[in-house]
């Protein structure tokens, strides 16, 4: 007869497995999920500004509000002068129209000042729509050229309201950012490299 002492210790090998997978779930949602999140936060636009009542309701061309310039630059917001001049006193029934007249048009305060860029680009990188758009615009005018404008952006003519701006607490920069991927994966398709001669090399994008 064995004592306690004596008896054989019973191996428990696989123990350790489950800790270890429990351990390596929990890191996982951490760092994919909870902490990315943690480090975003949400703003939203001044003005909840729909793009189906003035495009597909009223009829406004894209250009009307955003176009490029003589100098090749790009109005991507209009000011609240460009909007005074429909907008100079209160047209509808919309509390958002009302409230833009009120503390925009008769106080002469900027809209574009305080409008959030989903896309902005960090100051290393140089973007020009001038360069992108222009030769679809001569080729086949400014109506074709705008439905390319979702390859990079979100599809905002489609939205009665402008989505919620979620942006990196540390960088300011948006989550809808282009990222490098993006543009050299439109730079290495054969018809956009044949129509702008688009180079891969940095110092295309980056100065």
């Amino acid at each position: 007869m064995t004592t306690p002492a004596e008896e054989p210790k019973k191996c428990c090998c696989g123990c350790g497995w489950g800790a270890f997978i429990v351990g390596l779930v929990a890191a996982l949602i951490l760092g994919w999920w909870v902490l990315p999140n943690l480090m975003k936060t949400e703003k939203h636009q001044p003005i909840a500004f729909s793009h189906v009542e003035h495009v597909k309701k009223q009829g406004m061309e894209c250009s009307a509000c955003h176009f490029v310039r003589a100098d090749g630059t790009f109005s991507g917001v209009p000011s609240t002068a460009d909007c005074a001049q429909c907008h100079f006193t209160i047209l509808g029934k919309d509390p958002e129209e009302a409230r833009f007249v009120r503390e925009y048009v008769q106080t002469g305060r900027e809209i574009k000042d305080e409008w959030l860029i989903y896309q902005k680009q960090p100051d290393n990188v140089f973007f020009s729509h001038a360069l992108h758009l222009s030769p679809i615009i001569k080729t086949k005018g400014a109506q074709e050229a705008s439905k390319l404008c979702v390859r990079c952006h979100l599809n905002v003519a489609e939205m009665d309201a402008p989505p919620a701006f979620r942006g990196n607490r540390l960088s300011g920069y948006s989550e809808n950012t282009m990222l490098m991927w993006g543009c050299e994966r439109c730079h290495a398709e054969h018809m956009a490299k044949g129509n702008t001669n688009a180079s891969n090399a940095c110092f295309t994008c980056h100065k």
